[in-house]
Parts: structure tokens; C-alpha cells; sequence
């Protein structure tokens, strides 16, 4: 049997999901493709570059489209990546390490490539472009990472004042409201332009 790197990457995901990051291991990937080790070096030269690929694959399948649909704002666009992105990172288990510990791929580095020019076509400069993109992709990783830690702001109740029991009693969805003031933040500095 024809060992492909896909199916290499696919597998390491479902174990990803199964023992976790910690326990992820090229020996254990290999026993369950049924080879040795050594087969996977033909196709990784080492675990950090099937590690970067995982993400890259995940990050293919799940993140959203690198540019806005015909018809949608750019700030429609954005604030729906991140959604898919928390969405993707919340589907597998450890995934937030995983990708913090990544570096990107060709593949990866062509689809940034189209974010920062979608951008750019609506009246961003390429770095003000990156950092919306880094600051929107940061505020996901980081609101998943806190949700997956197991801190559950919902758990008893708050102890403190009366104003703290008041806030936490209309504190809602917290990922949405701190999304819209990024994206608000970004559309007041296109607008003083």
C-alpha cells in the first residue's frame, strides 16, 4: 500500500483529537497507518512539518474564504473568519497549541497573501491589513484557548459586590460583543482617512 501525504495529515488530525498534542507521536501515527517510522520521513522531514501542515489543512477546510464573497463587505468577511476560525479551533482538541506552535506553509502564506489584498482593496495599507488579520486570528485562538482551559464564567456565582453581580448577570456572549469592537475599531480607523 502507497502511503499519501494526505492521508498521513488526516490521520494525525483524528489522533490529534483522540490523544491529544501531548501525546501525538510519529511512532504512534506510523503503528496506526501501519508502517514504520521511518516511512513517514519521505513525506515529512520531521513532526514540526507535519504539525504546520495539519494547520494548514485545518485551516484550509474550516477557516472560511480568504476573501469576501462577491457582494459582502470586508468587515462582513472578517468578523465571519473569525467566527469559522473559533468554530475550527473548537473542533479539535488541542488545536489552539497546535496552531500557536505552527509556522506557516506555502499554502498558508498564499491565502494571507489574498486576505491582506482583500484588504487592501477596501482601503487599507498591506500592514494595517496584516495586523487586522493577526489581531482578529489572535482574538479567536485566545477566546478559544480561555474557553478550553475549563475557566466557565457561567459556573456559581460571582463573588464580589453588587455591581459585579449585576454585570455578570447581563454579561452575554462575550466572543461576539469583543468581535464587533475589534471590527468597529478597524472601520473608524479606515473612516478617518
Amino acid at each position: 500500500m502507497k502511503l499519501e501525504r494526505d492521508e498521513i495529515v488526516r490521520t494525525a488530525i483524528r489522533l490529534l483529537d483522540e490523544v491529544g498534542l501531548d501525546k501525538l507521536s510519529l511512532r504512534g501515527l506510523a503503528k496506526e497507518l501501519n508502517v514504520q517510522a521511518p516511512a513517514l520521513y519521505w513525506h515529512f522531514k520531521n513532526k514540526q512539518e507535519l504539525l504546520d501542515q495539519m494547520v494548514s489543512t485545518m485551516a484550509a477546510e474550516s477557516y472560511g474564504p480568504d476573501a469576501p464573497l462577491p457582494g459582502q463587505s470586508w468587515d462582513d468577511w472578517l468578523a465571519g473568519r473569525a467566527r469559522a476560525l473559533a468554530t475550527a479551533l473548537r473542533s479539535h482538541r488541542d488545536a489552539v497549541r497546535l496552531a500557536a506552535g505552527s509556522r506557516p506553509t506555502a499554502e498558508r502564506a498564499g491565502a494571507v497573501e489574498g486576505m491582506i489584498g482583500a484588504l487592501c482593496d477596501a482601503g487599507f495599507t498591506p500592514g494595517e491589513a496584516l495586523s487586522n488579520i493577526l489581531v482578529i486570528t489572535d482574538y479567536a485562538a485566545g477566546t478559544v484557548l480561555e474557553e478550553q482551559s475549563g475557566r466557565d464564567r457561567a459556573d456559581g456565582a460571582p463573588t464580589g459586590g453588587p455591581l459585579l453581580t449585576a454585570a455578570a448577570a447581563e454579561l452575554g456572549d462575550t466572543f461576539e460583543y469583543g468581535l464587533a469592537l475589534l471590527i468597529d475599531g478597524m472601520r473608524a480607523r479606515l473612516a478617518r482617512r
